[in-house]
Formats: C-alpha cells, sequence, structure tokens
C-alpha cells in the first residue's frame, strides 16, 4: 500500500507520546473499534504491514516474533539516502491476553527492549497505548517516539480508508519536533 503527496497535518499536543520514566515511552490513540478490529491490525501479518511490517507471531508466552520492515511498501516517497528501506526485527512474546494485551521484546537479548501494546474499548472507539521500555539513551528515544507517532498516523489512515501520510517526511518532521519536546 502506497502513501500519497497528502500534506502532513498540525499534530496537537494531546497526540505527541511522552517519557514516563527512565528509558520508557509511552503514546496513546483513540481508534474506530471494535478491539477484534484493532487487534487484527497488531497481530494479523497481511493488516499489519498495511501500517507497521508483517511476519509472523506466535501469539503465546514465550512465542517468537519476527518482523519484516518494507517502507517503501508505505509510502510513496524515495526512501532518503541516509536510510534503510527495509530491516527486521526478532523478537519473543513476553505477555499474551487477546484481544486486549500484547507485548513482546525488540530484539535478542539481552539488548531488547520491549514493546507493550494495551487495548482498552471506549464506547465504539478503543484507546491504544503502546509503551516502549528499556530504551537505552536519549537518541534512541527519539527515533522510537517517531517512529511509533509515524506508525500510528499510519494505521489511523488505514482505519479511516484514506490515502496514508507520507512515511518518511512525517516521520523526519515527527523526529524533530520529539528531539526538542524530549530535552535531556
Amino acid at each position: 500500500m502506497s502513501g500519497g503527496g497528502q500534506k502532513r497535518r498540525n499534530t496537537p499536543d494531546s497526540e505527541f507520546g511522552h517519557v514516563t520514566g527512565p528509558g520508557v515511552f509511552r503514546i496513546e490513540r483513540e481508534l474506530p473499534g471494535p478491539i477484534e478490529r484493532v487487534w487484527t491490525y497488531l497481530t494479523h501479518a497481511e493488516k499489519r504491514r498495511k501500517w507497521f511490517g508483517d511476519g509472523p507471531m506466535q501469539l503465546r508466552s514465550d512465542g517468537r516474533v519476527e518482523l519484516q520492515f518494507r517502507f517503501s511498501e508505505l509510502t510513496s516517497e524515495q526512501t532518503p539516502a541516509n536510510e534503510q528501506d527495509s530491516c527486521a526485527i526478532v523478537g519473543r512474546v513476553t505477555r499474551c491476553d487477546p484481544p486486549r494485551l500484547l507485548s513482546f521484546t525488540w530484539g535478542e537479548e539481552p539488548d531488547a527492549s520491549e514493546v507493550t501494546f494495551e487495548l482498552t474499548p471506549r464506547g465504539e472507539k478503543v484507546l491504544l497505548v503502546i509503551t516502549h521500555r528499556r530504551l537505552p539513551d536519549r537518541e534512541t528515544m527519539v527515533r522510537v517516539a517517531a517512529g511509533w507517532h509515524t506508525h500510528i498516523e499510519l494505521l489511523s489512515d488505514c482505519f479511516a480508508g484514506g490515502p496514508l501520510h507520507p512515511f518518511w517526511s512525517t516521520k523526519s518532521l515527527l523526529q524533530q519536533k520529539y528531539r526538542s519536546r524530549l530535552r535531556a
């Protein structure tokens, strides 16, 4: 799925994530429900690849997670010279309680960080909370914050049925904003 040349809207302060402790970044977004629909976009490779990355995910404790990112499939923009067009992340499921909670390591131990997705119904909407823990330094935190924010924008676009935000320019702009928001 390709993103068009849609202009980036102004991001309200409430949509920015924040640091909740040492090495911990958290971002929240309300999405259209039901909760099972949002869960499938997190756990089914075909739906996940539309906004994030695909690959197998064993939805059980200690299950293997293999995420394959192909950014050129998310956007019509050229991949910047200083960026990789694709990458892979391997991890292990640490907690899984469908359709409300999924947590897995991001990378391999001993240096792995951990990502948790929490889903909470709110009437016809679903609150998605993403918490990324064990981030080693400020620059990693900035990259992770901009990355999650950009991917959530793409997920929101998927639910809205419209064109996707351009990946690279959105991420670059958000990195600049998070760099000033997440001061040392």
